[in-house]
């Protein structure tokens, strides 16, 4: 079975990649035994900035029900250092390998973007969750008019295709989505994480040394598929593919995002538990295409069936 997709020209082997900030920069995942960058669709490197940074102080990660609460606080190198040290080393032959940008202004978003537009990475995906320091701290995803900038600054720094992931902390997620599409977003990516916080009872404190951090893992995937299927309404408008995350554990979540509208998933709690996932969840895929007369992904992207004649309250 050919689970090969393309999306913005570029052919990943495999609909199914390893998100951001859950591979590193790719190099660390080669030592995992049974471990094949050939299961892998594509690899999302870890955010990076302009210059480096230390990341917040610890706690970073605590577990939640079902899911985990992160404040790293995007500790990374530097995008120097990242493409010097780690770019260098990577083999492009079996994957893709995508950098995430993270910035505290449009001007740092725009420098590391054309940093990278010199690489020979094929894509560049924008974090636009990051606190715009100059606005007080707001991320910049969570205000449409400030997303759209960002994206429109990426825009003018390369001509690579531009991924932007969308934050689900908006008011209208379709409506951010038709703003970066219109600033130049060649993809998207939904969702990020939801922001959430937990508390020691003892200490009567948060668990978080940030306080608050992002929520993933399978206690937001009913979150995720309800905010893929309303940007693929948008979407699919423009002829803009959607790499669906948020949740994601198994072949039949996958199946779920793509029928949602997404043309390409990506794992990221997931691969903690398990780093063989990947490669399970494409079995699980190909099983299910084959099981319903499927010649490719793209035929189940956006083969969702709605109810008719619902009622908006319960």
């Amino acid at each position: 079975m050919d689970l090969s997709v393309n999306l913005c020209g570029i052919t990943f082997q495999s609909p199914v990649a390893m998100a951001s900030g859950n591979a590193g920069y790719g190099i660390e995942y080669q030592a995992v035994s049974g471990f094949s960058n050939k299961d892998v669709g594509a690899v999302f490197l870890k955010g990076t900035t302009l210059q480096p940074k230390l990341g917040n102080k610890p706690e970073r990660v605590m577990e939640s029900p079902s899911g985990l609460l992160n404040s790293v606080g995007l500790q990374n190198p530097g995008a120097k250092e990242v493409i010097e040290q780690y770019i260098s080393r990577l083999n492009m032959e079996d994957t893709r390998y995508i950098i995430n940008v993270s910035g505290s202004s449009i001007e740092e978003y725009a420098q590391v973007v054309e940093m990278f537009d010199q690489t020979a990475l094929p894509a560049i995906e924008i974090n636009i969750s990051c606190p715009n320091v100059k606005k007080g701290g707001a991320a910049f995803g969570n205000d449409p008019d400030m997303a759209a900038k960002v994206v429109e600054a990426c825009r003018a720094a390369t001509s690579k295709p531009l991924i932007v992931k969308l934050s689900p902390n908006q008011t209208d997620i379709a409506e951010g989505a038709r703003r970066v599409i219109d600033a130049g977003a060649d993809a998207l990516s939904a969702i990020n994480t939801l922001m959430g916080m937990q508390i020691d009872i003892h200490s009567q404190m948060p668990t978080l040394g940030n306080n608050q951090g992002g929520l993933s893992g399978p206690a937001i995937k009913p979150v995720a598929l309800l905010k893929v299927h309303q940007v693929y309404q948008v979407a699919k408008q423009h002829d803009i593919p959607i790499i669906g995350l948020g949740g994601i554990a198994s072949a039949e979540d996958a199946i779920e995002f793509f029928l949602a509208g997404a043309s390409m998933v990506a794992i990221g709690t997931a691969i903690a538990k398990d780093p063989l996932i990947v490669k399970k969840v494409n079995k699980g895929v190909a099983k299910y295409m084959k099981q319903h007369n499927v010649n490719s992904v793209a035929e189940l992207t956006g083969r969702l069936k709605l109810h008719t004649d619902t009622v908006l309250c319960g």
